[in-house]
């Protein structure tokens, strides 16, 4: 099975175990705390208190990025893998009624979760568009800010998802997003397992691949900001039921992995691609 297939597999029936009133998981158990040191304490009451139960349960992320980027009244937001929509309309309500919050997401049960969690909430400046992260369906120059929590990690072509990222942006516009990324080396059997891969962790970037990438893209600006580490015990949930040595494998995961806030900017102004473009 092709890795976009498995993702959309995965996660279509996490939304649907929300929609039948269990939890999300981004693994490929059923219970609700299968990808915990990942995804649990991640937004506070104050943020999650006015939103729908569902979009909370249907919160897959590593990360909130909502919290740490700079969102402005009046901006565009869009969101890359909403999911059940969290960030979609915590951006909203930064963004106000003026703004606009745009969540893009390629499955079809997730998409239909975040629609209703949309109504529910009753916010009028939110848009759920179907669609892949490699192929934005919005015009260039079009969004002030893109996040994303723990997806981008998922795509089998990073550098696409972010040249369509930075196509997306106006100049000056903002990147920043939540994501899993690395230190060192990953052993091959992790990125080797597909079931890891949607649960989380193995298509995950060392951190200086990531500046390299955003650099080949043209962003400036990069930052990488640790927000949380993973140890040993960590390594065991996230390997837990997958038929592999777990010892073997979360010894040499231990502390490699690390959820991060990476910000970047598209410049203000864009080079010139044409004989008298700066004069």
């Amino acid at each position: 099975m092709e890795i976009k297939e498995a993702v959309k597999e995965k996660y279509g029936q996490a939304a649907l175990r929300v929609h039948s009133g269990g939890g999300a998981c981004c693994g490929p158990s059923a219970g609700t705390d299968c990808c915990d040191p990942i995804t649990s304490n991640l937004y506070d009451r104050s943020q999650t208190g006015a939103l729908p139960e569902e979009a909370v349960l249907a919160s897959l992320g590593c990360g909130n990025p909502t919290a740490l980027a700079q969102l402005n009244a009046g901006e565009t937001v869009l969101d890359l893998g909403s999911g059940g929509g969290i960030d979609v309309l915590l951006s909203a309500r930064r963004v106000g009624p003026t703004g606009k919050a745009y969540g893009l997401d390629m499955t079809d049960e997730m998409l239909a979760l975040a629609r209703e969690n949309r109504r529910k909430a009753g916010s009028e400046n939110v848009e759920f568009l179907k669609g892949e992260i490699e192929n934005i369906p919005l015009p260039d120059n079009s969004v002030d800010v893109v996040i994303s929590n723990c997806v981008i990690n998922l795509s089998s072509d990073k550098d696409r998802v972010l040249q369509e990222a930075f196509r997306v942006l106006k100049p000056g516009g903002r990147f920043a997003v939540s994501d899993v990324v690395t230190r060192g080396e990953v052993p091959p059997k992790v990125r080797e397992n597909m079931l890891l891969w949607v649960g989380c962790i193995a298509g995950a970037l060392e951190d200086e691949q990531y500046r390299s990438k955003l650099a080949r893209a043209g962003f400036e600006g990069i930052e990488i900001e640790a927000t949380r580490v993973y140890n040993i015990e960590d390594a065991r949930a996230f390997l837990r039921g997958q038929g592999v040595d777990v010892d073997a494998i979360a010894a040499a995961v231990d502390g490699k992995f690390m959820s991060a806030f990476i910000r970047a900017k598209k410049p203000a102004k864009a080079q010139c691609c044409e004989p008298g473009c700066c004069a």
